[in-house]
């Protein structure tokens, strides 16, 4: 059983770590962005904020100045690697998969080809639209399937293996 003392210790201890969980900033809260947000907003934002806090450009005293630094260096270290930004979002709470989520054992299993898996934060090909370049290959590419089908049934006409109507 608990006496009243022992209650009362409980709820002054979980009343002070709330008080300090919401004292506490989050990654998301230094950047002023929302967990969703995407990894050039993360960017910019970083940019942005690094302009205004660097240690030699800023206005602010050096030791507010270094600390904020640090602050939004360690931020962005964090966001900006795709599986430190995961467990980071789980540690805090949230999840940008509402519905379903993989397998872990699917999730851990990439093909390496002898070499170590990287992801870069810079190059994540579901995050962006096609370039005007990626566009043109693709048209070429068609192109190319369209000429090849067309002389495969020239090339029939031709021979006679292909009768027209």
């Amino acid at each position: 059983m608990f006496d009243y003392s022992s209650i009362q210790f409980i709820f002054i201890t979980v009343n002070r770590s709330m008080t300090q969980a919401k004292q506490i900033r989050s990654h998301y809260d230094l950047l002023g962005l929302h967990p969703s947000a995407s990894v050039q907003q993360i960017r910019s934002a970083y940019r942005d904020l690094s302009k205004l806090y660097h240690p030699d450009t800023t206005t602010l005293p050096p030791a507010i100045a270094i600390t904020k630094f640090q602050e939004l260096n360690e931020a962005y270290a964090t966001l900006s690697n795709p599986e430190r930004r995961s467990s980071y979002d789980l540690k805090i709470g949230y999840s940008r998969y509402t519905v379903i989520q993989p397998l872990p054992h699917l999730a851990t299993q990439r093909p390496t080809m002898g070499k170590p898996y990287r992801s870069s934060a810079y190059l994540d090909p579901s995050d962006r639209p096609l370039s005007a370049g990626e566009i043109f290959a693709l048209f070429i590419l068609g192109l190319t399937l369209l000429g090849c089908l067309a002389l495969v049934f020239v090339v029939a006409i031709a021979r006679g293996e292909l009768s027209i109507g």
